[in-house]
């Protein structure tokens, strides 16, 4: 009899099943026209949308992009949402937009690269100013990570992609990558996020990979795991002056089994919440120091100091939706307060996490939102709906359907292409080699 691999005992691996086909197809949803109404009413207005007067004008030449009419009438929505998409050229472009990741492959040194299966040939990226600012450049989401919709693939097809998948989470790094998962509302996975884009880096990488708590108004990453210590980010702090090595910080840390660690913040919210933007820096530069990644689990409020931090450190972020109509408005509304805000290129590069979810409410449909987001970041990857993430409980990777393993596989091979055109790191630890 075959062995029942449904429990793996004490090591649980998010990678591991045979089943590597696309989600699901979603069936009949809210039609996009009722949908526009609503998501029209319901993106939060304390949030600031982009005003047609505060956005660049194109200039009289400049040619309407396709499917927009001149003047004021591209001003109205035009999709599912019911967002007021600027046109390319009168939006503000970000200072450098990165060109594709594999675009660089070619120019690094080969010893440092991992085996790539036939990757195709690249152009040589263009010299600034040596031709017309273009549109952003084409999303890399599921589709392009070799994922037909609606098609299966065979089981050599499966091997090869695992590997491709595979080889683009082991991007080297040069110095600590910083990864934020956000969202202006709460219940729309960014806890679950976090935990499965750090448990598969750390398990794949063999990296020291570290999440932290930084939602200041008490955050539920610790509540999610089983903890091996009481510590949270205010005793590190305090250890500050002592801290010299990994070992120093490890007994803050509660270690998953996938290699991940997890260090928790307060679960007071007035202690919580007096985690500030400086609070922050500090531990971003303790960590660095010993982890190659450190993820953020963020809390939904913008405005609050320890976010402005977080996004001024941050080298990728992921933003995370579901297929209800809030969680989709709110969502876009995150993607629009960082266009506007001066997080442009940040939000640019960014990638968006759809959750398929269960609800009496209405929903919309995954395709529509798919090419909504596509629009808006670097890529989209949609998770299907899954049992064990929606009861909310402690987060055992043996406990996911196959497809949901898969899908956070794409993400995370989509969120370390990233890694590629990270910035320079800045701090006084900036040039500190990763051991």
């Amino acid at each position: 009899m075959a062995a029942d691999h449904t429990h793996t005992g004490r090591v649980h691996r998010l990678t591991q099943g045979p089943d590597w086909d696309l989600a699901p197809d979603y069936g009949p949803v809210l039609p996009a026209a009722a949908a526009l109404a609503v998501a029209t009413a319901t993106i939060p207005s304390a949030v600031p949308s982009a005003a047609p007067s505060a956005v660049p004008a194109a200039g009289p030449s400049a040619a309407p992009p396709a499917g927009h009419l001149a003047g004021p009438d591209w001003q109205q929505p035009l999709d599912v949402l019911g967002t007021v998409l600027v046109p390319p050229q009168a939006r503000p472009a970000p200072a450098a937009l990165p060109p594709e990741p594999f675009a660089l492959l070619p120019q690094l040194p080969q010893a440092a690269l991992p085996a790539l299966p036939a990757l195709p040939a690249m152009p040589a990226p263009q010299a600034p100013h040596s031709a017309p600012p273009q549109a952003p450049a084409a999303r890399r989401g599921r589709r392009t990570l070799g994922l037909p919709a609606g098609l299966g693939l065979g089981r050599g097809e499966r091997e090869r992609e695992r590997e491709r998948l595979t080889a683009a989470i082991r991007t080297p790094l040069h110095r600590s990558f910083r990864i934020a998962v956000i969202g202006l509302k709460g219940g729309v996975g960014k806890t679950s996020t976090t935990l499965a884009l750090g448990s598969v880096l750390a398990e794949i990488r063999a990296d020291k990979v570290v999440a932290v708590d930084a939602n200041p108004d008490t955050g539920t990453l610790s509540k999610r795991v089983h903890r091996e210590t009481g510590a949270t980010v205010h005793d590190m702090l305090a250890a500050e002056a002592t801290i010299t090595g990994y070992m120093d910080v490890r007994r803050f840390t509660s270690l998953t089994p996938s290699g991940l660690e997890v260090l928790a913040n307060d679960s007071d919210p007035a202690i919580a919440n007096s985690f500030s933007g400086e609070h922050y820096r500090r531990l971003v530069d303790l960590l660095a120091r010993q982890y190659p990644i450190i993820l953020a689990d963020c809390g939904t409020g913008l405005l609050h100091s320890s976010m402005r931090a977080v996004l001024d450190l941050a080298d990728q972020l992921v933003i995370t939706a579901t297929t209800s109509i809030d969680g989709a408005s709110s969502a876009d509304a995150t993607l629009e307060w960082l266009y506007t805000n001066g997080y442009g290129s940040l939000a640019q590069r960014s990638v968006t996490l759809i959750s398929s979810v269960r609800s009496s409410g209405r929903t919309i449909r995954v395709e529509e939102l798919v090419a909504h987001f596509e629009n808006r970041c670097r890529g989209v990857v949609v998770l299907p709906f899954d049992e064990h993430l929606a009861l909310g409980g402690e987060f055992d990777p043996a406990k996911l359907r196959p497809k949901t393993r898969r899908a956070y596989l794409d993400l995370t091979a989509l969120v370390a292409e990233g890694m590629h055109f990270a910035p320079p790191a800045a701090g006084p630890h900036a040039a500190a080699a990763l051991h």
